[in-house]
């Protein structure tokens, strides 16, 4: 139960008084009409800014009325190089699951990049409630939609609120184990970890997991980071670091990347330096997508059942715009799909 207090929209009203001036200032600041002061009209824009106030028509009048639309907003594509990257279909999958259980409700899906930054219209608030995929620690998406009484679930935790518990737990520490036992069961005696940038819970939690697990057995953690936007290239270049120190330490006889471009990225730049995979260096992926199921040979991986997340996330969120505080969000469990890269005979 989220037991944050309730939040409404920022009106002009607000805009107006927090600003000290009047309600036809601000209107004619937002539109650029009217003779305002040009300090007057930035100290305006500066406040509204600062409350989060979309100047948008629609969203003024929606304190009490439903449009009958929800909204997406899928954070690590923000921080991406592109909304479309190469080979990873998972987001695409999860907005049209979504965008279809939305229609099977009644509701519409819109699809929002970042609402915080100055180029997203207005309109882009004017929706019954916001699913989050992935925020980041402290998201500023949550703080906004919060200051507005927007209703909002996320997908992952954000990892710096804990005070805020709509979120659907994304199954990352039942992953990481099943990956790292699937790994030891075929023979594997050091296992590395790869994981990205973003200060997201997959990230977070997917370490912590890796590092309780390996000072249970004894193991020193090897933990490398690489910047998701690197995609393939950045995988090659984990596997240079880890060739660069081969002579002074064993090469990890496996490998766990969280996502599906590093570790098809890996392991080609290992094969090139002469490692058999699976033979001298088994990989896993934390990700499913077409470099992990084209790969040769094709990677071991974890299907996020992205299908299933969305159709969960759409009927969490419906609820909570219902009214609904009492029911505790589901808790999404994922798929390890073996391939090739981990087919090693295990050693005793």
């Amino acid at each position: 139960m989220n037991s944050l207090p309730e939040r409404r929209r920022v009106t002009i009203h607000d805009v107006a008084r927090e600003a000290g001036v009047s309600i036809t200032t601000v209107s004619h600041s937002l539109n650029g009409k009217g003779a305002v002061a040009a300090a007057t009209r930035q100290r305006v824009l500066d406040v509204a800014e600062r409350l989060g106030y979309s100047a948008d028509a629609i969203a003024r009048g929606l304190q009490s009325n439903r449009l009958g639309v929800l909204g997406l907003v899928i954070r690590p594509l923000d921080t991406l190089d592109s909304y479309q990257p190469a080979g990873v279909d998972y987001f695409v999958r999860f907005a049209g699951a979504a965008a279809v259980e939305a229609l099977d409700r009644g509701f519409g899906l819109m699809l929002v990049r970042d609402p915080t930054t100055k180029n997203v219209p207005g309109i882009a608030l004017a929706v019954d409630g916001f699913i989050i995929s992935d925020p980041l620690g402290n998201d500023p998406v949550i703080e906004l939609l919060q200051r507005n009484g927007i209703p909002l679930v996320t997908v992952g935790r954000d990892v710096e609120r804990a005070d805020f518990t709509d979120w659907l737990g994304l199954g990352t520490d039942a992953d990481t184990r099943a990956v790292l036992n699937h790994l030891t069961e075929h023979g594997a005696r050091r296992v590395a970890l790869v994981v990205g940038t973003d200060t997201n819970a997959w990230n977070a939690d997917s370490e912590s997991t890796y590092r309780a697990w390996a000072a249970e057995r004894g193991q020193a953690a090897a933990v490398y980071q690489q910047d998701e936007t690197a995609g393939e290239p950045g995988g090659e270049a984990i596997a240079e670091r880890m060739l660069a120190t081969a002579g002074e330490q064993s090469l990890p006889d496996a490998v766990y990347c969280l996502t599906g471009r590093h570790a098809a990225g890996l392991q080609r730049r290992l094969q090139r330096a002469g490692y058999e995979v699976p033979a001298d260096v088994m990989i896993v992926a934390g990700s499913d997508s077409e470099q992990t199921r084209n790969s040769a040979p094709p990677i071991t991986s974890i299907d996020l059942t992205p299908e299933i997340t969305a159709k969960a996330a759409v009927d969490f969120l419906l609820r909570r715009i219902d009214g609904d505080t009492r029911s505790s969000p589901p808790m999404i469990e994922n798929v390890l799909r073996p391939r090739q890269s981990t087919n090693r005979t295990s050693v005793a």
